[in-house]
């Protein structure tokens, strides 16, 4: 128990690491939660201090997030519904760590990238169809908050219908990843409905040569 206690403390804290605010302060002495749409993630880190800047911050928050659950073959073998159980505990802490981080005043991201990360550990499948529903409709609509919100809610959808998961566990977690997106986007998702969210055009600018 003292040692799973422990594991899903490291989860947190492995999601706790401000990637978006430490390579923003490290490379260009800024910390991004003061600009842009003040979000310690990596579209704001792309908005605010470029592409190049941001595909770190993006790899990282995804990495973690996938680190995070991969702690749980650390403690000795579990039961196959345990073990998955225990996967979505530290994917969760992961993704708390990232949204509340420790290192950060607990001024952090929205836990999309970081998300990413704990699927593609929990159900890969599903996770790969979801990024590419997120892609059609960045490309579609300009928009990474809602691309990202319909990424949340095709991941259910994908564990639920077309996979047809065994484990309870991973429904209902598919179903909170979904929730949570929404509660964390939800100035988002009113911009929206207002027409008045940013388009991510900075992905989309021609280089001129």
């Amino acid at each position: 128990m003292i040692i799973n206690i422990l594991i899903t403390a490291g989860a947190y804290l492995l999601g706790s690491i401000p990637s978006a605010v430490w390579i923003g302060k490290a490379t260009k002495g800024v910390d991004v939660r003061e600009h842009g749409s003040k979000n310690a993630g990596a579209t704001n880190t792309m908005r605010v201090l470029g592409i190049k800047t941001g595909i770190p911050v993006l790899l990282i928050d995804i990495c973690k997030g996938f680190a995070a659950v991969s702690l749980a073959s650390i403690p000795p073998a579990f039961e196959a519904n345990a073990f998955v159980n225990f996967q979505l505990i530290l994917g969760a802490a992961a993704v708390v760590g990232h949204v509340f981080p420790v290192f950060a005043g607990f001024r952090g991201g929205k836990g999309v990238a970081t998300i990413v990360g704990v699927l593609l550990a929990l159900h890969w499948q599903a996770t790969l169809i979801a990024i590419a529903v997120f892609l059609i409709t960045l490309f579609i609509s300009k928009y990474v908050s809602l691309g990202s919100l319909i990424m949340g809610l095709s991941f259910p959808i994908s564990v639920i219908c077309i996979f047809q998961s065994d484990s309870i566990s991973l429904k209902i977690f598919s179903i909170a990843v979904s929730i949570l997106l929404l509660v964390t986007h939800r100035k988002n998702i009113s911009r929206l409905l207002k027409g008045k969210e940013n388009k991510a055009t900075f992905l989309f600018k021609k280089r001129t040569t």
